[in-house]
């Protein structure tokens, strides 16, 4: 597994206030009034990618050989411990004066954010720190200590397919998974052998 940077094209636009999308809320328990803590506007740190070093570990490899095999075992899950909950984290940097989003490789063709399904019960802050440090962190005994910031999106996946929203649709009432992202802010720099132990 390697550590990849994909180009953000330009700045993003402005976020509605108002929330997106409208739904009433008969027969749902959406508030579509925006929390004040989602309408902040604060700037984000982002540091060069050449503060960071990247080191070498094993390679990672999906927990399912297929498609199929993952949404069996979604199945077979939601059956005993019902909605799949994942997190993601979001790394930004800067490169050529634009932003980058570090994404894992997984083979020649496949990129991912970092993170994972949460275990039962587990806190998603927790959950992410302990998935980001299985994938990203260091093997030197060095603690990794993640800054998690902001939930920047909400993903869900309302059936044993692999289409997830940004809303729950209307006619959905046990959606499948719940997959959150996550702004993690990194040190200005890296200290010692490297932020990250990936090649």
């Amino acid at each position: 597994m390697a550590v990849a940077m994909k180009g953000v094209p330009g700045p993003l636009p402005p976020a509605n206030p108002a929330g997106w999308p409208r739904r009433s809320s008969t027969g749902s328990n959406f508030d579509p009034k925006p929390s004040p803590l989602m309408t902040i506007n604060r700037p984000i740190n982002l540091y060069p990618l050449t503060n960071y070093t990247f080191g070498a570990k094993e390679p990672l490899f999906e927990k399912d050989p297929s498609v199929p095999a993952r949404f069996q075992r979604m199945r077979d899950e939601f059956d005993k411990i019902g909605m799949r909950r994942s997190v993601e984290g979001v790394l930004l940097v800067h490169e050529h004066g634009l932003p980058n989003v570090l994404l894992l490789q997984l083979g020649t063709t496949f990129f991912k954010l970092p993170g994972g399904e949460l275990n039962p019960g587990e806190d998603e802050v927790e959950g992410l720190k302990r998935l980001l440090t299985e994938t990203l962190g260091r093997q030197d005994g060095v603690k990794q200590d993640w800054l998690i910031e902001d939930t920047i999106g909400n993903w869900w996946r309302p059936n044993f397919e692999p289409p997830l929203y940004p809303y729950i649709p209307p006619h959905i009432t046990k959606p499948k998974e719940h997959r959150r992202l996550f702004l993690v802010q990194l040190a200005e720099k890296d200290r010692g052998k490297g932020i990250f132990d990936h090649g």
